[in-house]
């Protein structure tokens, strides 16, 4: 048997999980809502949450999942990339727990996390995991990319945006429009009210499977102030149908770039990840482009796309399989690639 604690610090959550043999025990995230008022993640407040959260997150995913400290095969953590104030207090707890229970360490890439989120099995006849190679699009806050996934350790980014990322155009769209922070989520509830046909905006005109959405970001702040110089109320009015509009932009715009990856590719088993895969527009557009192109999709639960241990321990359990672990001169880097 073997049992793998998971530690999840990048940004925000706390989060810890259980994994054994690749079925998942356990997995429990503290938020940090002390950032709400601050319209974004404060680095040094995020840090400081991370100290309180991570002694009982910890004790809670072991007693969640029934496991003592003994029973540990090795400890997984996030070394990157993310805050890197964050990610220190779980490299440091990582540390300090492997040096205690005298078990291996074991690195994790954040990015490559979400990808193999869609290999945690919620029980032992679970067989939903995809099949090697497959495509995942990753989207998130920070990242948008398509990624050929040929193995759990070899992973090629095939294509990127170029500047801000889908979650961004999101959060900051939102963000003109008075929504709040994180904006996403409040998008995707007021799309559901909206005609996403109302609105037209700019789609940029990017080469190869790159991203780019610094375009949309920029002509939609254009149009809602030639909008508002007419009438000052315009976003109030129209608030549900510019929502609506905008996701539809932005689903439009990923699901373009990966339907032709995968016509060249010649590749029908698609993934989605990071923390845009719970969009509820994002997920509607997979399952049309399956009914209509014949894809095998895998779509991850609510609980695996934002911030999560869970992703981390069975990234870790596939790296113990491998041997592959680290020492303990091992540092946080802020920025990395898959």
């Amino acid at each position: 048997m073997v049992t793998i604690l998971g530690i999840e610090s990048s940004c925000d959550d706390t989060s810890a999980a259980v994994i054994r043999d690749g079925v998942i025990l356990s997995n429990v995230i503290a938020g940090q809502a002390v950032h709400e008022r601050y319209g974004g993640v404060v680095p040094e407040l995020a840090s400081r949450a991370h100290q309180q959260n991570i002694i009982p997150v910890v004790h809670d995913a072991l007693k969640q999942a029934g496991v003592s400290r003994e029973e540990l095969s090795a400890v997984a953590f996030t070394r990157g990339p993310g805050l890197l104030g964050s990610l220190l207090v779980g490299t440091s707890f990582a540390k300090g727990l492997s040096s205690a229970l005298d078990i291996p360490m074991i690195e994790v890439n954040h990015l490559q996390a979400h990808v193999l989120a869609h290999f945690i099995k919620e029980d032992e006849g679970d067989t939903s995991q995809p099949s090697f190679p497959f495509l995942c699009l990753l989207v998130s806050g920070g990242n948008s990319q398509i990624i050929l996934v040929k193995s759990y350790s070899v992973m090629e980014i095939i294509g990127q945006t170029i500047d801000d990322a889908a979650g961004e155009a999101f959060d900051k769209c939102a963000k003109v429009m008075g929504l709040g922070y994180p904006g996403g989520p409040v998008v995707d509830r007021l799309a559901k009210l909206g005609d996403p046909e109302r609105f037209t905006f700019s789609k940029p005109r990017i080469e190869g499977y790159d991203y780019s959405f610094s375009g949309l970001k920029t002509s939609f702040l254009y149009f809602l102030r030639d909008e508002l110089k007419e009438d000052a109320d315009f976003i109030e009015k129209n608030r549900n149908d510019l929502c609506a509009s905008l996701q539809k932009t932005i689903v439009d715009i990923l699901m373009n770039k990966l339907y032709h990856a995968t016509k060249d590719l010649r590749i029908k088993e698609v993934a989605v990840a990071g923390g845009v895969s719970a969009n509820s527009g994002l997920r509607s557009a997979f399952e049309d482009y399956s009914r209509r192109y014949g894809w095998k999709i895998h779509i991850p639960k609510f609980a695996y796309t934002t911030d999560n241990a869970a992703m981390v321990a069975i990234t870790g359990y596939h790296k113990y399989l491998d041997k592959q672990f680290c020492g303990p001169e091992v540092v946080p880097y802020a920025r990395v690639s898959i």
